[in-house]
C-alpha cells in the first residue's frame, strides 16, 4: 500500500512539474503568473491587516498574540520545573539520615 502511494505521489509530481513548464515555457505568461501571485500576496496581506485590526477593535485576540502568550506559558513552565527541582533538592533528606 505504501508503495502504491508512493507511485502515485511520485507520478503526480512529474505530471504537475511538466505543467508548470509548460505554463512558464512562455516568458509573457510567466511574467503574468508572477505578477497574479504578486497581487494575490498583497490581497492576502490587506486581508490579514484588515482582520486583525477587526479582532482588536472587538477586543479579541489576534494571531500574534496567542505566539506572545505561548512563549510566556512555555518559560513559566520552564521556570516553574527549575523551582520545583530547587525545592526537591532542598526537602531531600541528606544522605546517611
Amino acid at each position: 500500500m505504501a508503495e502504491k502511494r508512493s507511485s502515485l505521489r511520485a507520478q503526480a509530481l512529474g505530471i504537475s512539474q511538466k505543467a508548470f513548464e509548460r505554463l512558464m515555457a512562455d516568458e509573457q505568461r510567466a511574467q503574468w503568473v508572477a505578477q497574479a501571485v504578486g497581487r494575490v500576496q498583497r490581497g492576502k496581506k490587506a486581508l490579514d491587516r484588515g482582520q486583525e485590526e477587526l479582532m482588536r477593535a472587538l477586543q479579541l485576540a489576534v494571531r500574534s498574540d496567542f505566539g506572545k502568550v505561548s512563549k510566556q506559558l512555555s518559560s513559566l513552565k520552564r521556570r516553574t520545573r527549575e523551582l520545583e527541582e530547587r525545592l526537591d533538592r532542598l526537602l531531600k533528606p541528606p544522605p546517611g539520615d
